[in-house]
């Protein structure tokens, strides 16, 4: 995590306090489990709520014990009991540290998935305002970079809305499959502690508890939110490419929004660059290279090793600290884009009608001609038009073969633009329903 890049809303989750607390927590609520099954005092257990629960966790002296014993777990044991006393004994009973460790992690990707839920709920909102706003705007679609066929800004909208929408399914399927606790001890057989303390840690923590956790949680659940978080930072930049494209100075029909006394380059006064689509698209690389280690980690030697450790420390934080800083950035890009209708519609006229080509490609075919042939009569007239060679509608109705089978009136009537966006409206209500 680097400040740049990080919101502080989603970076606490991964502070060390922060950490050190939820490892208390899962210590005292063992604690008062064991304490019902009687296993420990409950005066004990209450002890250690009330000492550790107001203990400011030094981590600096924790890090101080670590450097000697070289153990976080032990480190942070020993220096909750300098504030609880002799009680301190009771904690810890029965269990492993990757009871903590695992649980712990798996709170922190719990909260850092409810975060980004909200991100994705404020990216829709976004969204569909703009393609509501946009529904109407023709524009032309390009397949391959190159002019297609006419569409709508607000189609262009309204398919990034679905796709985000399906990055919101996945993100509550992650959260779901990654919210698991163990407290099963020496390799997840509960030989010296009862599955009720898990039980009740998962019930107080907001988890579920593993099924059969072998010591650790099972890697394949981490994968898949690692993997979840790479599709969503995909989906960031497909729609951070659309704007790139289009603000592309020979394109510029639509760009970010350049704020007063902000500068596009050092050395060109006139530069006006898409700087935060740009900053997009790198960090998406970034979150999409995390989801490769996750997936190396779900291999462990037999009940447990610790090579996903180091992995894990690293691109939990990195990966859910980038993903919220893209998905923010990339909602404040979409409530802020400018939009140029004007310029949409030059782009589209720039081909002289060549646009309509397949229209009346279908309707030469639908009056005698053969597809080969008509595909042929298109064509011939097609080409002078990418050459600047006159319009396509003239070139067509002065080609005796297309003027035999089409009049005049016919041929004017196939350049109505309004027959590309007849079924916007039904894409609209399938997206959005009566919205």
């Amino acid at each position: 995590m680097i400040p740049r890049y990080s919101r502080p809303e989603m970076a606490s989750i991964w502070d060390p306090a922060t950490k050190f607390r939820i490892w208390f927590e899962i210590e005292a609520h063992a604690c008062d489990a064991l304490a019902e099954l009687g296993v420990i005092p409950k005066e004990a257990a209450k002890t250690i709520w009330e000492r550790g629960g107001k203990a400011e966790f030094d981590v600096a002296r924790i890090d101080e014990i670590e450097r000697e014993v070289k153990h976080d777990v032990i480190a942070f044991l020993t220096h909750l009991s300098e504030f609880v006393g002799e009680d301190s004994r009771f904690v810890h009973q029965g269990m492993t540290s990757s009871d903590v460790l695992d649980t712990c992690l798996n709170v922190q990707l719990t909260r850092a998935a409810d975060l980004l839920l909200k991100d994705l709920d404020a990216l829709l909102a976004a969204i569909k305002k703009r393609a509501f706003e946009h529904k109407d705007t023709i524009t032309i679609g390009r397949s391959h970079g190159i002019h297609a066929e006419p569409t709508t800004f607000g189609l262009k909208m309204a398919q990034a809305y679905v796709e985000f929408e399906r990055c919101k399914e996945r993100m509550l399927a992650a959260r779901k499959e990654i919210a698991t606790c163990a407290i099963s001890g020496a390799v997840g057989t509960f030989a010296n502690i009862d599955p009720q303390v898990e039980e009740h840690v998962a019930k107080a923590m907001g988890l579920e508890p593993e099924p059969v956790s072998t010591q650790v949680i099972p890697r394949d659940r981490h994968a898949m939110f690692f993997a979840t978080l790479g599709v969503i930072a995909s989906c960031i930049e497909r729609l951070a490419t659309e704007v790139r494209h289009l603000q592309r100075t020979e394109v510029l029909e639509a760009e970010e929004y350049f704020s007063e006394g902000q500068k596009g380059s050092s050395a060109m006064p006139h530069k006006r660059n898409p700087v935060l689509t740009e900053n997009l698209t790198g960090l998406a690389r970034l979150v999409r290279g995390m989801a490769l280690p996750a997936m190396e980690n779900v291999a462990l030697w037999h009940e447990r090793d610790i090579s996903h450790s180091s992995v894990e420390r690293m691109i939990g934080p990195d990966a859910t600290v980038t993903l919220d800083f893209a998905l923010v950035r990339l909602t404040g890009v979409i409530e802020n884009l400018l939009v140029y209708p004007e310029r949409m519609q030059e782009n589209m006229d720039k081909l002289g009608g060549l646009v309509f080509s397949q229209r009346v490609l279908l309707a030469l075919t639908q009056k005698g001609a053969s597809r080969e042939d008509a595909y042929r009569f298109v064509q011939r007239n097609a080409m002078p038009v990418w050459r600047g060679e006159g319009n396509f509608l003239e070139l067509l109705k002065a080609d005796k073969e297309v003027s035999a089978k089409l009049s005049d009136a016919e041929l004017d009537e196939l350049f109505d633009i309004g027959y590309h966006t007849k079924h916007v409206d039904t894409i609209f209500k399938r997206v959005f329903g009566k919205a």
